[in-house]
């Protein structure tokens, strides 16, 4: 490759790359902006949905607690207000009390006691050998002897299994007592176990300790309750007086938390759940679109691609055709201004060399005088005499071939069958092609359109072609081709040889006027020029192709003139008004 093919085919692919690059800048811009906004408004709507139904879900669940404890707190304090200190200290009264109230609840209620101001139980009902127990130091007691309503926390107790104690504080004659519950554990715990979303989704109930009050449906990070509690309480409350907050755990795992208080602040119900768990089916909604966008991004970045490509390919068209005009219309002026300057000169040179010639004749007509005969140099006057004839007659052809050069030739338009034009110069190249051992093959297609041209011309650039064919052979022999056939409105007529082929670096010369390869005396270098001009005038073309070792085809592109169409009438006047 060249080094100018080089910077052609290294500019025509910087022009690609800049073109696709603009299109895919001009393509995904507002495809990405427009995608991100959407995307960003739509995780923010979901976020807030996720949100507010967490929300509504800790909400109803915080009621539903709430409800439970003071329906069991009630329920003891209506027996409290309903019975004496008298009646409810009578183990069988009690007894009757807590089987009406497992009728009511159900085994909610595990059992009843009561406690006098001293933490000495006085009557109990229940499964348990709990009679005489004494629980003075019980932090429960404390709590519930100086409150009117109590809750505890839940705790192991005597009995060594988690429950909680219910209690309402009464007097009598000047003393208190306590008239107690317990719960069942299990009962309560369902409340919070069937909190459930998703994977990771569950919910547990912390005291203001930071010690769970319900079993975790899964494992939390040990230690971080107590702080869990405090950042929960601390966050900003929502209108509903739900907390939620996202953040990342001990472990890095970033989770939402939302919480509300229960039992007058003393507890906090937590709702907990992976990120990722609660915005699965936002993270799915985001795969989808980018999968589409990347479907999509492919899509633009290969018709980018393919539409810069066929664009530098039309451009990179446009510039070979229009380089093609350039250097037609270049070659045009040029023989243009060279026909003029050929014209000036054969007819400056035509006349003196005719004289010259007619003076070597009367010379030689001079020398057939008896005295002259006896001239001991009359041979050597009869030499220079023939040699004067010989270089007048190559003079004349020369200035021949110039005025044909400069369409000073006979001109006139005749029909042209071109298949007998070919088949006669073929017969008159004949002698010279089998004196060199060249054979000439003709491939000629049926039925070809009468053509309106100079049939001097046209034999002309058939002859000057064949002629350079068999000169192209150099006398070793070969074989030339003509080919003739219709390719939509014109005629094409290949000369084809098998030489030598023209070596690329003067294949653009070979149309210049005086450009020759052969050696002096063997050509003047006009006949492709003439060649070239006749097929130009007659709004044809000449093209030529050629490799090395392998031979060399002329092609000539001839306009039908068909006779009657008005391309042909335009043709025909052009040709004989001399315009082109």
């Amino acid at each position: 490759m060249s080094k100018i093919n080089r910077l052609e085919t290294s500019y025509y692919k910087s022009l690609t790359r800049k073109m696709a690059f603009i299109l895919i800048l001009v393509s995904f811009t507002p495809m990405i902006l427009v995608s991100g906004f959407i995307l960003n408004q739509f995780q923010f709507s979901y976020r807030e949905k996720i949100h507010a139904h967490l929300k509504e879900i800790v909400l109803k669940h915080k009621q539903n607690i709430d409800r439970f404890l003071i329906e069991k707190l009630s329920a003891i304090s209506f027996l409290s207000s309903s019975f004496t200190f008298e009646d409810l200290c009578n183990e069988e009264f009690l007894k009757q009390q807590l089987t009406s109230l497992r009728r009511e609840f159900g085994t909610v209620f595990e059992d009843i006691g009561v406690i006098n101001a001293d933490g000495r139980q006085l009557a109990y009902a229940g499964p348990f050998k709990l009679e005489k127990a004494d629980y003075s130091e019980a932090d429960w007691f404390k709590k519930a002897i100086n409150t009117r309503h109590s809750i505890s926390d839940v705790f192991m107790g005597l009995r060594s299994k988690p429950h909680f104690i219910v209690s309402v504080r009464k007097q009598y004659n000047g003393q208190y007592w306590i008239l107690r519950a317990t719960i069942d554990f299990l009962s309560f715990n369902s409340l919070v176990e069937n909190l459930r979303i998703g994977r990771t989704g569950f919910a547990f109930i912390l005291n203001q300790a930071g010690e769970f009050q319900t079993k975790p449906f899964m494992e939390t990070v040990p230690g971080t309750e107590h702080d869990m509690f405090r950042f929960l309480k601390a966050a900003e409350k929502s209108s509903e007086q739900v907390y939620i907050v996202e953040r990342k755990n001990a472990l890095g795992r970033e989770k939402i938390y939302a919480g509300a208080m229960l039992k007058n602040d003393e507890w906090l119900l937590i709702y907990q759940q992976q990120k990722h768990d609660a915005f699965i089916d936002l993270e799915h909604a985001r795969n989808i679109a980018l999968v589409i966008l990347l479907i999509g991004g492919i899509g633009i970045v290969l018709t980018a691609i393919i539409f810069a490509k066929r664009m530098v390919k039309h451009i990179a068209l446009a510039d070979r055709e229009k380089e093609m005009m350039s250097q037609q219309v270049i070659e045009t002026g040029k023989l243009a201004s060279v026909g003029e300057l050929a014209a000036g000169i054969a007819h400056e040179i035509n006349n003196p060399v005719a004289i010259m010639v007619e003076e070597a004749g009367w010379i030689e007509d001079l020398l057939e005088d008896e005295d002259l005969k006896q001239s001991e140099n009359l041979e050597e006057f009869h030499r220079a005499l023939k040699q004067i004839n010989i270089q007048g007659r190559r003079c004349k052809e020369i200035t021949h071939k110039l005025l044909s050069f400069a369409r000073k030739t006979d001109s006139r338009i005749q029909e042209v069958q071109l298949n007998e034009m070919v088949e006669d110069v073929v017969a008159l190249s004949a002698q010279q092609a089998k004196y060199d051992n060249v054979e000439i093959r003709t491939s000629l297609q049926n039925n070809l359109p009468t053509i309106h041209l100079s049939h001097t011309e046209v034999q002309q650039v058939l002859l000057n072609l064949i002629n350079n064919a068999i000169y192209a052979l150099n006398q070793k022999g070969g074989i030339i081709e003509i080919i003739t056939r219709m390719s939509g409105e014109y005629i094409i007529v290949d000369v084809a040889d098998n030489g030598p082929g023209i070596p690329r670096a003067i294949l653009g010369r070979i149309f210049d006027p005086f450009f020759t390869t052969k050696p002096v005396g063997k050509g003047s270098g006009l006949g492709l020029s003439i060649c070239y001009g006749i097929i130009k005038r007659i709004g044809g073309e000449i093209d030529v192709k050629s490799m090395v070792d392998e031979g060399t085809t002329f092609s000539i592109k001839i306009p039908v003139n068909i006779e009657g169409s008005p391309e042909s009438d335009l043709v025909s006047d052009r040709l004989n008004n001399n315009q082109v």
